[in-house]
């Protein structure tokens, strides 16, 4: 295989999306394992269902032809673990404004996966590899995602950022979601 066939944009283009798919379901799958919270079906659901759509994703890169590059799907996965790094205003303990930062990145995850469906239905009269109701059908979960994912960060954000009384900063639930 010619380094120039390594470099065609379909290609390229679906292995960035696998990269998030990877890093995604990692999360969604944190987030569904470490939330005792009145929403832990909704979160082991709406994970399951990201986890279908990389599947789902990895079906369709092989119908096209397009080879998985595996370090890629490390770098997802590494991702999502350099993530937990974040600064949160706590040291030692899980801050509740780790639940909107998590929200948002599955939101935007969710997002670019709902552009990546549209974008290959774009291609897809010209391409019978595709099928356009699967397409169909996964632009309209990854939209309903999105929904969900919506109404969960209004609630988070309203408990998270909402001024309190108390000792300060990360005074409230440890957990929100």
């Amino acid at each position: 295989m010619s380094p120039q066939h390594l470099a065609e944009p379909l290609h390229v283009y679906l292995n960035d999306h696998l990269t998030g798919a990877f890093g995604g379901a990692a999360l969604a799958d944190r987030m569904a394992r470490t939330h005792p919270s009145r929403r832990a079906d909704d979160l082991r659901r709406l994970a399951r269902d990201i986890e279908q759509d990389r599947d789902a994703l990895v079906r369709i890169m092989t119908r096209l032809g397009v080879p998985v590059r595996r370090y890629r799907t490390w770098l997802g996965l590494a991702g999502e673990r350099l993530g937990r790094l974040k600064p949160n205003g706590t040291v030692l303990q899980r801050s509740p404004l780790s639940d909107l930062i998590e929200l948002e990145a599955l939101r935007t995850g969710v997002e670019g996966k709902a552009a990546l469906w549209r974008a290959l239905r774009a291609i897809a009269d010209s391409d019978e590899r595709l099928d356009r109701v699967e397409l169909d059908r996964l632009a309209e979960r990854a939209a309903e995602q999105a929904r969900t994912l919506n109404g969960w960060h209004d609630a988070v954000s309203a408990a998270v950022l909402a001024p309190r009384p108390g000792p300060g900063p990360g005074a409230g639930p440890d957990t929100v979601l």
